[in-house]
């Protein structure tokens, strides 16, 4: 019987080498359990009530449905399924859309074992993770807007130092004993003073610049 510890973890890519591949890898670490695999967007949704991975490694370019349409509506029917993107592409509209349909990961397939299994342990964990491009691609989309003031109050650092452990408003209202629309108000100012329109956005620049 699997550690209760153990992550489960769901392939989803077309390429069956690919899918062999990070099969092998997964054996390797004793946390990490292969729960099943998929090869198109629409098989993973239809396989995922049943499998009930704790993780998955999403490719994003897939005949049919693809990765970003998987992950918007898997995230949507199972909120506690994190979402890792696994792509050999770095365009900057495609690491928005997966990271705004839900992915919690974004990372190119040059990966190192080692900073995959991390990035699923942290996905599990509720804490992001980004490939130095899919980071660098969302700062500059950041500093395109509105030039950004690191200027935060103490208790914006609070609400966003809670925005990059993965809370949404209701948790963090709940955490900070104080109203959701309140929290609301101070990711308004967040947003603001940094220069960006999203939480993905808001969450990469305080890790780039150790805001919290």
């Amino acid at each position: 019987m699997p550690d209760e510890k153990t992550i489960r973890v769901m392939l989803v890519d077309d390429h069956a080498v690919v899918r062999s591949g990070l099969s092998a890898f997964l054996l390797i670490y004793p946390d990490l359990e292969l729960v099943g695999e998929a090869e198109s967007g629409e098989e993973a949704l239809a396989r995922v009530a049943l499998l009930r991975p704790d993780v998955i490694l999403m490719d994003l370019m897939m005949p049919g449905m693809d990765g970003v349409a998987a992950t918007r509506a898997i995230r949507q029917k199972y909120p506690q399924i994190q979402i890792v993107a696994l792509t050999s592409y770095k365009e900057e509209n495609l690491i928005q859309g997966a990271l705004q349909a839900g992915a919690i990961g974004y990372l190119l397939k040059n990966v190192t074992a080692t900073e995959l299994a991390g990035a699923i342990r942290s996905a599990h964990a509720k804490r992001m993770t980004l490939s130095s491009e899919a980071a660098q691609a969302l700062i500059q989309s950041a500093s395109q807007s509105v030039p950004a003031n690191d200027d935060l109050t103490e208790r914006e650092r609070d609400v966003l130092r809670l925005m990059v452990d993965g809370l949404n408003n209701a948790e963090i209202a709940e955490r900070l004993v104080v109203s959701p629309s309140t929290v609301k108000f101070h990711i308004g100012n967040i947003f603001s003073k940094l220069g960006v329109d999203n939480r993905v956005a808001a969450v990469t620049l305080a890790f780039q610049r150790k805001l919290v």
